[in-house]
């Protein structure tokens, strides 16, 4: 019985260091973006056709304006959010777990969730 628990936690803890992969790096070439992890790992690839024009990454997520929404993908290419481009501004910075934009003279903060921080006036 004892084996069996040590089994079943160490599949936990792999499957839990899984989902938190680390993006370093993603790549875009003419179709695709790929996806890096912190060991220089190929994580996957994504078709740009799907995905749209990528705006940034953080530590675990990426964001890519796909027409009128902004999507949040986890770092395996999994849509986390969408969000219309006329609620949240232009994008202008992705940075470790948040995003940040402008919409007429208001910031905003969002998380990698898509959920808003906070705002502030931008004068």
């Amino acid at each position: 019985m004892r084996k069996w628990l040590i089994i079943l936690m160490t599949l936990l803890a792999m499957s839990v260091q899984a989902q938190r992969q680390q993006i370093s790096y993603v790549e875009e070439t003419k179709n695709w973006y790929y996806v890096y992890d912190e060991a220089g790992k190929k994580i996957g690839g994504l078709s740009r056709s799907s995905v749209g024009d990528l705006k940034g990454w953080g530590s675990d997520f990426f964001v890519a304006k796909y027409y009128s929404y902004y999507r949040i993908y986890d770092a395996k290419g999994k849509v986390l959010k969408a969000m219309n481009v006329s609620d949240v501004g232009e994008i202008v910075g992705v940075s470790g777990n948040i995003i940040t934009s402008r919409k007429g003279s208001w910031i905003f903060v969002w998380d990698k969730n898509g959920k808003k921080i906070s705002s502030r006036s931008a004068n």
